[in-house]
């Protein structure tokens, strides 16, 4: 599907929206940190070992599920590959051979990098903390695995009794949707032996000293809300917001609840002020009870634990409050705030998952699986951005709520032709004005590019 002139040469490609980021992130050199700072011990043949490190990136960004993939996604798209600067791409085994010949010096190399990168083109490292508190979830999901796997073992995983696998650790920065930082564990391990090992990354990762830390809100569930996790993190400076770990504790705690009040967002679940006094923690807090029936009749109940004021509670859950709001809507509003993390990290894993098949790559060394989960946390903050740079425009603002499976499946995926000078050189775009996201994207691609003297089109292919 090749047409050639004297002058210019035109390829097909079914990723021509995706090829247009190639140049964006070329521009950008977002994938140099990992040039220069990971050295992975292996001989040049035809490829350099970060070229082929990079051809598995890119073959994530087109919606491979697997490695293997690589050669039908990126290999067989010559000009998806000169969009991206390569001038071929190593094949899949080779690629693979690559990761699992990663160290544990790879891995720390590319943790660094990637907090370099992070650092120079994230917008939660750009947080205004005078004007707002950053909100960090904080959460664990597992990540089934063979046997023969390196720190496998039987352990929690959503759904599936008697599986083994490993755990997969996340810091999430909510309000961008940004991953701040992704670390693999063995299969036991849950949130109160990571919590420490993550946030200290986080930590690392945003540079947070004490005046940030005190405006950093970590929200954690129950697995991470033991005196002792609470207690470090308050010694830190920062504040709280999450679950009490201990259920019994939660019990007796709820027996000191004077008035409970009915939550009208969810049917049969009440919440209500805790009177004992929290003496255990270094720190004032508040505590609130939360039950819900259980098919059996009987009471769930857990207690929410939080260092912020009311008003400070109101500003990130209702800002059109009136800050003396009564009382039953500060209470809703200390539970709302906490639900909303199941509806950030949790669904992030989800869409990782779905979207980019994080859990669909397992290899059998761990270092060489803690490479690949960084590559996806790579890819998932480049979709994050990629997102935001295409809805700067009006006409792509319906793209602001689109998840993962929907960027990568679809956005990245719009049909066209790829123009070159007689040099190599990308001069044009021509999206398959066909599809139904050509037109919705054209005008963002089109300001997005400008910089580079890349035209964008429709037209049809």
């Amino acid at each position: 599907m090749n047409e050639s002139t004297t002058k210019q040469t035109k390829q097909f490609t079914g990723c021509a929206s995706l090829a247009a980021m190639g140049v964006k992130l070329r521009q950008l050199d977002v994938f140099g940190p990992i040039r220069q700072t990971v050295r992975i011990g292996q001989k040049t043949v035809k490829h350099t070992p970060i070229d082929k490190v990079y051809d598995a990136f890119i073959s994530r960004l087109s919606g491979a599920h697997g490695l293997v993939e690589i050669n039908t996604r990126l290999r067989s798209d010559p000009a998806l590959q000169a969009a991206f600067g390569r001038s071929r791409c190593a094949e899949q085994s080779v690629v693979q051979e690559t990761l699992d010949h990663c160290t544990a010096e790879n891995v720390r190399q590319m943790e660094q990098a990637l907090d370099t990168i992070y650092r120079q083109h994230s917008q939660g490292y750009r947080h205004d903390y005078a004007t707002q508190y950053q909100i960090l979830d904080v959460d664990m999901s597992g990540m089934p695995c063979g046997k023969k796997a390196a720190f496998e073992s039987l352990g929690y995983f959503a759904k599936q009794r008697n599986r083994r696998g490993r755990q997969w650790g996340r810091v999430r920065a909510p309000h961008y949707e940004e991953v701040v930082v992704d670390q693999l564990f063995d299969g036991t391990t849950q949130l109160n032996k990571a919590r420490l090992s993550l946030m200290e990354a986080a930590e690392q990762t945003l540079a947070l000293d004490e005046r940030q830390r005190a405006r950093t809100v970590v929200r954690l569930d129950s697995g991470g809300g033991s005196v002792d996790d609470v207690n470090w993190l308050l010694s830190r400076g920062y504040q709280f917001h999450g679950k009490d770990y201990s259920s019994a504790r939660a019990r007796r705690l709820a027996a000191s609840v004077q008035d409970w009040v009915d939550d009208p967002h969810v049917e049969g679940r009440q919440v209500g002020w805790v009177s004992v006094p929290a003496s255990e923690y270094v720190r004032p807090v508040r505590r609130l009870a939360v039950r819900c029936r259980k098919p059996n009749g009987q009471w769930g109940i857990g207690v929410l634990i939080s260092t912020l004021e009311p008003a400070q509670v109101l500003a990130l859950t209702q800002p059109a409050a009136s800050p003396d709001a009564d009382a039953a809507t500060i209470l809703l509003a200390y539970v709302a705030l906490y639900d909303q993390r199941g509806a950030g990290v949790e669904i992030s894993f989800k869409g990782n998952k779905q979207g980019l098949g994080s859990t669909k790559r397992n290899k059998k060394r761990f270092e060489a699986q803690q490479m690949v989960m960084l590559l996806g946390t790579l890819v998932h903050n480049v979709v994050i951005w990629a997102r935001h740079w295409l809805t700067q425009s009006a006409g792509s603002c319906k793209l602001q709520h689109d998840g993962m499976l929907r960027m990568v499946g679809d956005v990245f995926h719009v049909s066209g032709f790829l123009v070159f000078d007689a040099l190599g050189q990308l001069v044009q775009i021509v999206l398959n004005q066909a599809a139904p996201l050509a037109s919705v994207l054209l005008d963002s691609l089109r300001e997005l590019l400008a910089p580079a003297h890349v035209a964008l089109n429709l037209g049809q292919t």
